[in-house]
């Protein structure tokens, strides 16, 4: 029997792309990545249990023979009886309990009328102020992140969940590490300042609880973090980066594996992005069938990649880029990976690709990975060659420059849906006094003042849209525009937004500020019962070291 040539071709084709995916895993496993910092944690196998009277106390009876010392919190009016010695304390089901700490430190505390909060170790009995671990059997949970912290199980109604943490539980005696996940930088951070808020992107993705507001800035917890990713890949400036592995990590090795299946002769190479859990499983099931041009990527957690890395994958020559999400996917996360897809659309659209090139799968599916396949890819581009960089705008721009590089845009600028991190802003000059407010707050370095003259400059470049300069206006002169400018030099320069003659010292003779702002000032003081002579008002008009010899001189100087 003769195999009809187009089958040969296409079998020999497949043999072909299988091939090279070996070599380019190989490729990549010969590249070194940067050391994670560990965080360390250490459990005794002090058990509280919480929630009804029986099957909590049935459950302590088991696992206490299996080495853990069971405490029973007990929800509502009941006359169980302690099994095997084990302390027991009732509650009324309307009491007000908390839940703060991780594994080894957990602290649950009793809110009272009158001692207040009352750390329910002490009232238990139990020798240390902490639990070591959490077995929550209420429905709903006194935790309700989207990932709870490690040693706290929480299994609901679910008998299956319910088995695995009666499985888990006594192996969760000893110390133990984990990578942090995280790396923050305060400087550059968006959060806030002088008391105004901004940035909150973080927050708001954040699954586990591990990121709190702190005044200007952010507090990142390592022992909540479980690497999620997704607080990374929303901050708009990298004082959020993943470092498991490092930014520039990930982009080297996705390099080195696109550039490596090339030179083995390998054609439309898809990258499919997937977690260590629901991703692996569902392509284990799939292993046979996964095609040869499929490079699947395991990362900790897809939320760990944004569009940063999902571009430069296409940059790198990627045929198609796939995220594929699981059931165990929080949904906080999800709702970030989403958010960053229609980013990311709307610039490839913007540069004239087929967004289609860039996929959102889902383990539900019944086969997720034949939709990705019949996409059209994307058309013949040159490699590019870039380096990965540490932060995560730089990889931005080194992807969409080359991508843009390579096609034409339609449109020099086009408009991206908020809260999208780039954009201009616009100054109203009438209403702008130049008391430059927002050249102080501004955390990307996007707003810029001059020594010489009273002017205000703008680098669209480095703004990332947090909002801060709206905030900090006290004229409401700044209006923010998401959009996305493909003229490198265009969006590298200074722009200036608002200029003004200087105003000089009536008495000196030193320029000192903005005209504006001084005929503003007054305008503003005309009425106030300090400023309704001349002497004050021309004390308005003189800089700082002339008004104090000017106050001084008139015995005081504050007008009565």
């Amino acid at each position: 029997m003769t195999i009809p040539t187009a089958v040969a071709a296409t079998v020999n084709r497949e043999s072909i792309n299988q091939a090279a995916r070996n070599a380019a895993f190989q490729a990549v496993s010969r590249v070194s990545i940067a050391a994670t910092p560990l965080v360390s944690y250490r459990s005794s196998g002090r058990l509280l249990i919480t929630g009804e009277a029986d099957q909590a106390l049935a459950l302590s009876a088991e696992l206490r023979d299996r080495g853990l010392q069971c405490y029973v919190l007990a929800r509502g009016e009941g006359v169980a009886q302690a099994k095997g010695d084990v302390p027991l304390l009732f509650l009324n089901r309307s009491s007000d309990l908390r839940i703060t700490g991780h594994l080894g430190e957990f602290v649950v505390t009793l809110a009272t009328t009158e001692q207040g909060e009352v750390n329910v170790a002490a009232l238990i009995g139990a020798p240390s102020p902490h639990f070591d671990l959490i077995l929550d059997l209420g429905v709903p949970p006194l935790l309700a992140w989207d990932v709870p912290p490690l040693g706290y199980y929480a299994p609901g109604a679910d008998a299956a969940k319910l088995e695995q943490a009666l499985a888990e539980l006594p192996a969760m005696i000893g110390e133990f590490e984990k990578a942090q996940f995280f790396h923050y930088d305060p400087d550059i951070c968006a959060h806030g300042d002088s008391g105004l808020k901004g940035c909150t992107r973080c927050l708001e993705v954040c699954p586990t609880g591990a990121i709190i507001s702190s005044g200007d800035r952010i507090q990142v917890d390592p022992y909540y973090c479980q690497g999620a990713g997704s607080c990374a890949t929303a901050c708009p400036t990298s004082a959020i980066s993943y470092r498991y592995p490092a930014p520039a990590d990930t982009l080297n090795r996705l390099r080195v594996l696109l550039r490596a299946y090339r030179e083995q002769g390998g054609d439309d190479p898809s990258v499919l992005f997937h977690d260590a859990e629901g991703g692996r499983e569902c392509l284990a099931q799939r292993a046979t069938a996964l095609p040869g041009q499929v490079l699947a990527i395991e990362i900790e957690e897809v939320g760990s990649v944004g569009m940063e890395v999902w571009l430069a994958a296409l940059a790198y020559g990627a045929s198609r880029v796939g995220v594929l999400t699981a059931a165990k996917t929080p949904a906080s996360v999800l709702g970030e990976i989403r958010q960053q897809w229609v980013f990311a659309h709307a610039l490839l659209a913007g540069m004239g690709y087929l967004p289609g090139v860039l996929a959102l799968l889902d383990t539900a599916e019944e086969d997720p990975l034949s939709a990705f396949m019949t996409t059209e890819p994307m058309p013949p581009i040159k490699p590019a060659g870039f380096a990965g960089a540490s932060g995560k705008r730089d990889n931005l721009y080194f992807a969409i420059d080359h991508l843009a590089s390579q096609t034409s845009p339609p449109n020099p600028v086009i408009s991206l849906p908020e809260p999208a991190p780039f954009g201009e802003i616009e100054v109203n000059r009438t209403a702008c006094t130049l008391c430059l407010a927002c050249v102080s707050v501004c955390p990307a370095s996007a707003l810029f003042d001059s020594p010489d003259a009273p002017r205000l400059e703008f680098v669209e470049a480095n703004c990332v849209q947090c909002g801060l300069c709206e905030r900090a206006c006290p004229e409401n002169a700044v209006t923010r525009h998401p959009r996305f400018l493909f003229a490198p030099d265009q969006r590298r320069q200074r722009r200036l937004l608002n200029e003004d003659a200087v105003f000089y010292c009536l008495s000196c003779g030193k320029p000192f500020a903005p005209r504006r702002l001084i005929d503003s000032m007054k305008a503003k003081l005309e009425g106030h019962w300090m400023f309704q002579d001349e002497a004050a008002i021309r004390r308005l008009q003189l800089c700082g070291d002339c008004r104090v010899r000017d106050m001084f001189a008139a015995g005081g100087g504050v007008p009565r």
